[in-house]
Formats: C-alpha cells, structure tokens, sequence
C-alpha cells in the first residue's frame, strides 16, 4: 500500500512515500525533493555477528549516471568503483546514525540509498541522508533517530538553507548540518574564512529546518513504524568487570598516565598479561580461556572510565597536559630533495610529511559524478600506511577514512589558493603519515600549508588546523568538559572529534564526529572558541618563524609558465590541420601546451627561454592583419607579377611588382629570392580577404 507524504523545505516540496518498492527491505522509503529523487533501503540480519566490539553500520551511497541522463564511459559502460564523492556521502551519512544505536547491537545493518535522479538544485545527499533516518525510524531495526539534515550556505551576507545551484556557485558557505530535534549530530563544512559567530549562526538557523524535518518523520513513524525487533545484547559481563576494578584499579589509574604512547602502550600490554595471570590463578587456566573475550572487555571498560574520569573530575590528561594544552610542535621545510615543495609537522607523536607538485593545467583531475562540477585543479591526497601506528600491514590502497581525511584538508586550503589567471597550475599535494597518535587530518592541514608555501604556491594566507574533545558525565550530560588537542586515547575513549581547520582571520573547514547522541550550542561555541586560539598559537609561534610567507620563486624543478590570451576564432589556426601547427611548435621548443575555449594559452617549460620562444610563434600565428599596418614576413614564392609575402597569422599577401620600390621594376628576382625577409605594408584587404601589400615609401631604393 502506498503512503505519501508532503512537507515543505526551503520553499520546495519534500515527498516521501514507502510502500510502494522493495517490500522485502526492514524499511525503505522513496525521497523526492523537486525533481531529486533517492531510494533508500534499510536491512537488518536476524543475527548478531559474533567475535567483534564493535557495531557493523555499512552505508552505500549509489550513484548512477542515468540521473542525470549520462552513460558511462570506458569497456563496460556501467558504474565503477564509488566517486570520491560518493564515499564522503557515505560517511556524513554515517555519522549522525551511527551513535543513536544501542550500544550493545551488534547485528549488520546495511543502508543502501540509490540515486534515481538529480535536479541539480535539490541536493540529493541531503534527500539519502533524510532517508535513512527515515528508513530506519519506520522499520523494525532498533534505531533511537530520527535524524534530519540540511545543507547551508552564506550568500551576500545571508544564510540560505539548502542553497541552489546558481547560489552555490557564490556561497561563502558550504554546510551540510544533521541533527535531532534536540542537539547537533554532524557537521561538515567548507567556508571562506567565516567567523566563529557567523559558523554558529548558520548551524542555529539550519537546526530550526532540522527540527521541522524531524517532527515530519517522527509523525511517519507513529503512524506507519513497525515494533522494534528484540535482539542479543552485547554487553560488558558486570561481575568480571567489577572484579578485575577491585583488584586492578589503583594499577591501571598509575600505568595509564604516561607522556609517551609507545611506554603507555607497554604499560597495557603488561597489565593485560598481569591481569590474566591473576584471573589463572583464583579461577584456574580453563576459566581463564574461557573467559578471556571477557577480561579483555572488562579490561578496556576499565582503561575507558580511568581515562574519562580523570578528565572529567581531576581535570587531568594521561600525557600530564591541562586541558588547553597542545602537544609539543615543531615543523620543516624543504627537507626533500627535488620535489617542487615539502613541509613535516609534528604535534606529539603525531608526524606528517606534505609534498607539493606543481603541474599543467591539463593535469587537473577529471570529475565523472552526477554534479556539474567537472574538474579540479587542486587534489589533497592523505595516505596512512600500518607503519604509522606500528603495525605490520601492507597498504591496500585508500579507504574511506583516508579519503575523507584528505578531503577535509583540500577544503580547508581551497579558500586561500590563488586563481588559474594568478597562478595557471595544477597543484597535487599528498600527506604521508609518518606517525599517528591522533589529528593527522589537522596535522596534514598545517603540513600541506608549509608544503604549499614551500613550492612557491601564493597563497593568501597561511592555514592551520586543530581539533578538541569532549568528557561528559554519563550520569548528568550537562555537566561536560570541553578538551583541546586530543591525542588517540582521547579520540578513543572521548564522545567528540571537533575537527576545525582556519586562517588567523575564520574558518575554512570543519568536520566534527560524535559518540554521544549529539552537541549542545553551548558545546560548539566552546569548541569553536578553543581551535581559534590553537590554531592562531600554530600559525604565529609555531609555523611562521619556519616560512612565514609563499617563496617568491617557484621550484627550479617544476615548470615555468607563461600564459597568454588569443582570440578564441584564432585556436584553430595555432593547433592547424590535424595538430599539425601546434606540434611543430611544441617539437622545436620542448614545451608543452594548454589551449582553453576562452583563447587562454598556458605554455609550460623547465626553460622559461624556450616558453618566450614559443610565446613568440604563438603571437605570430595569431596576429591581426590590419590595414596600414607594417609587418615583416617571408617570400614564399615569386611570380612574374610579383612575391607572395607571408606576413604572419596564417596570412599571406601579394606584393605587386609595381609596388616593390619607388622606381620602376622589371624583374621581380632582381630584388627578392623565395625565403627572404621583407617588411611590407598592407594597403587594401578586399571582400575575400584578399591582402594586397605595399613596400614603397618604406624603402629608398
């Protein structure tokens, strides 16, 4: 049976109707937002998976090309591989969910949102991520939602909810916010340098939208939603708990406080094996292997209420910090030999290396989604081999936290590149993490910015980034603290990863991942408050007396560029039959060349002599013959009435034997050979575009 239903959002409608398709899926709804239309399906398995902590949530963002009435290129003509975009609409979608299961269901959930179509206005991340709240909150899948998101932007001064294409393209503001009706549970953004208050005032106003979606759904669900199915519970076994605590607690409150993380993890493994020779002895080897998942469980319960205690009541750090304090930092430039820009950065035992290419335009990277975005020219890559954390694991190529990750240092540093027409590059920077002990992301943030620097690349100003944490009571949730720096067992153990990359001036990225059911205001105006002062102390004390401004010279080892602009009917003539011109240009200089439809001309060469050459040619070929004017060409051939004079621009023009000099001519050939330079003047361009030249009064023969 089909139910729809209507609400209205940022002046469109909203539609969704279940009942109609996938009938066998837990719950699956059909989203309609103008003409974007996303399928979404949730599925639960009937049994739990065994052997693992964790809860198994796989969200897949689908994207089809028939959507927007494309085929796919290549052999097969179909979908490959996920977009890059694809995957990080995968996680936001994730994100907000995720922490509103029970903590103890361990069951597979599979969320599946399928792309229908696209209007390009009506976004359809926002339709998936509407969706699988939806989808969840009306099945019988135990979910504690619903969630609701919106997208956000900044335009003349103004928030707008879920911008359209044509106020997207001059948005200072890139948000996409999810939340429940009572708290924030996602943020995601990409901004030109807003202020803290501006940020907050666009998460505020969004939030109101969000509220209204969330009462759409839960009205869906009280009157569609299926009972909640009964499941295993996966929990900690209490009395194992309580007893390792009586005998272990004092120990583990001593062996966790260390400053360096490879001693701290020592200190665990030690206690771990203490703990097991203890529980062989009072219960007898067999109890022991029976119970191990057990005692490891209890064992990680009680490292986790150490930690966050400690916070919480004594305001204390495992590393000794306060909670304002950073890490120990330091940095570096140009310690790699021959690469166009390199920056390393450290903050603790956290350790990137940034290294900057530059290259031709035609380098940037081709884009095949279902946006209208077709390129880019800047590319952030982020890779994080097992070595990092000490672990033996060979890389299987990119997954989707290292994707996200470097996603989110691209769209901290996009805001402050300069302009094609400023600096006529591609750029690649790549993050290597060397050492992890949480906020590579950020690490990469303030690594890319030297690498960038480094190579020469003018940027406006230099960015950094930092991320805070968050310890609250479990017992009484207003009653909070707010830390700034976290390192991996605070990330680990804590209930937020404020992730916030800037300039000294605003914010040009945040990315925040939540555990707990969601932020109050006053949690993120605090957030954004403590990653200002941070991310200013990098910037200032930290980064600036290393490089404190763009290398006036680029690398000797990336291109030189010289760029130029033609009239666009003139392209033609510069490639010429068959690439025939262009090719000649680019075989006698060694250069290499871009031509944009606009007639813009980007000539790249490790010699800037051999780009001015080829510059020259170019101007040749494209020069516009007018008349009176004085050029200099070849003789390309003699006739009895006269020379045929190549004057330039794909132009040739007849110099009449009548013509050549003030005196009288009889023979052509007493005056010219073929190949000869001579400067003459154009005197008349006839109807058929017919060039007649003149070389008296130029010369006293």
């Amino acid at each position: 049976m089909l139910n729809s239903y209507n609400m209205e959002l940022a002046g469109r409608q909203l539609t969704i109707e279940t009942g109609k398709m996938s009938g066998l899926a837990n719950g699956s709804v059909l989203v309609k937002y103008g003409d974007t239309t996303v399928l979404v399906n949730a599925t639960a398995s009937k049994e739990p998976k065994e052997g693992i902590d964790f809860f198994p949530l796989s969200v897949e963002y689908n994207e089809r090309l028939y959507a927007v009435g494309k085929i796919p290129g290549g052999f097969n003509k179909r979908e490959g591989k996920p977009t890059e975009k694809a995957i990080l609409t995968s996680r936001a979608i994730d994100r907000p969910l995720r922490p509103l299961f029970p903590k103890d269901f361990r069951n597979d959930v599979v969320i599946d949102c399928l792309v229908l179509s696209v209007e390009q206005d009506c976004s359809p991340e926002i339709c998936a991520m509407i969706g699988a709240s939806c989808a969840l909150s009306i099945s019988d899948i135990p979910f504690g939602g619903p969630t609701a998101a919106v997208s956000v932007g900044y335009v003349d001064n103004q928030v707008v909810i879920n911008p359209t294409e044509a106020q997207r393209e001059k948005s200072k503001l890139n948000l996409t916010l999810a939340g429940t009706a009572d708290k924030i549970a996602m943020i995601e953004a990409g901004a030109d340098e807003l202020s803290n208050a501006t940020m907050l005032e666009a998460i505020k106003t969004a939030h109101v939208e969000i509220k209204k979606i969330c009462e759409f759904i839960t009205n869906i669900k009280n009157e569609i939603g299926k009972p909640k199915f009964k499941y295993k519970s996966f929990t900690v076994d209490e009395d194992v708990y309580e007893l390792i605590s009586a005998e272990f607690k004092d120990r583990m409150y001593k062996d966790v406080q260390t400053a360096d993380k490879v001693e701290r993890d020592i200190n665990m493994d030690k206690l771990k094996e203490d703990v097991e020779n203890w529980y062989s002895e009072k219960f007898g080897e067999e109890k022991l292997e029976e119970d191990k998942v057990k005692i490891a469980d209890g064992l990680y319960k009680l490292e986790k209420k150490t930690v966050r205690k400690m916070i919480l009541e004594e305001h204390k750090r495992v590393d000794g910090r306060g909670i304002y304090d950073i890490r120990p930092l330091s940095c570096e430039v140009g310690l790699i030999p021959r690469v166009h820009g390199s920056g390393l950065f450290n903050r603790g035992r956290t350790q990137v290396l940034s290294i900057a290419t530059l290259g031709m335009k035609s380098e940037e990277q081709i884009l095949d989604g279902l946006d209208t975005e077709e390129s880019k020219r800047y590319m952030h890559q982020y890779n994080f081999p097992g070595y990092s954390v000490g672990e033996a694991k060979t890389s299987r190529g990119p997954g989707r936290r290292e994707i996200g990750h470097g996603a989110l240092a691209e769209k901290a540093l996009v805001p402050v590149l300069p302009s094609i027409e400023e600096f006529p590059y591609s750029i690649r920077v790549v993050s290597e993490i060397l050492s992890s002990n949480g906020s590579t992301s950020q690490g990469s943030i303030c690594a890319s910015t030297l690498a960038l620097m480094d190579a020469g690349v003018p940027i406006k100003k230099p960015v950094a980034g930092i991320s805070t944490g968050l310890i609250t009571d479990e017992e009484n949730p207003d009653n909070y603290i707010v830390i700034t720096d976290i390192q991996g067992i605070e990330d680990f153990f804590g209930d937020m990863d404020f992730k916030v990359g800037g300039t000294r001036d605003g914010i040009t990225a945040i990315q925040v991942d939540i555990k707990v059911d969601g932020l109050s205001y006053d949690i993120i105006e605090e957030a954004f408050d403590r990653t200002q002062k941070a991310r200013t102390y990098i910037l200032d004390e930290i980064m600036a007396p290393q490089i404190s401004e763009p290398r006036k010279e680029i690398s000797k080892y990336a291109p030189k560029i010289v760029n130029m602009k033609i009239n666009p009917d003139k392209i033609k003539d510069v490639i010429g039959s068959g690439g025939k011109v262009i090719n000649k240009i680019i075989e006698e200089t060694g250069v290499k060349i871009d031509i944009e439809d606009d007639g813009s001309v980007f000539i790249y060469s490790d010699d800037i002599s051999k780009a001015i050459d080829a510059q020259g040619m170019i101007e040749e070929i494209t020069r516009e013959i007018e008349i009176g004017g004085i050029y200099t060409g070849k003789v390309t051939k003699i006739t009895a009435f006269g020379a045929f004079i190549d004057i330039g621009g794909g132009k040739e023009g007849l110099l009449h034997i009548s013509k050549i000099a003030n005196e009288r001519v009889n023979k052509v050939e007493d005056y010219f050979e073929e190949g000869d330079e001579v400067t003459v003047k154009v005197v008349e361009i006839d109807a058929q575009g017919k060039i007649s030249l003149t070389r008296k009064d130029l010369y006293n023969d």
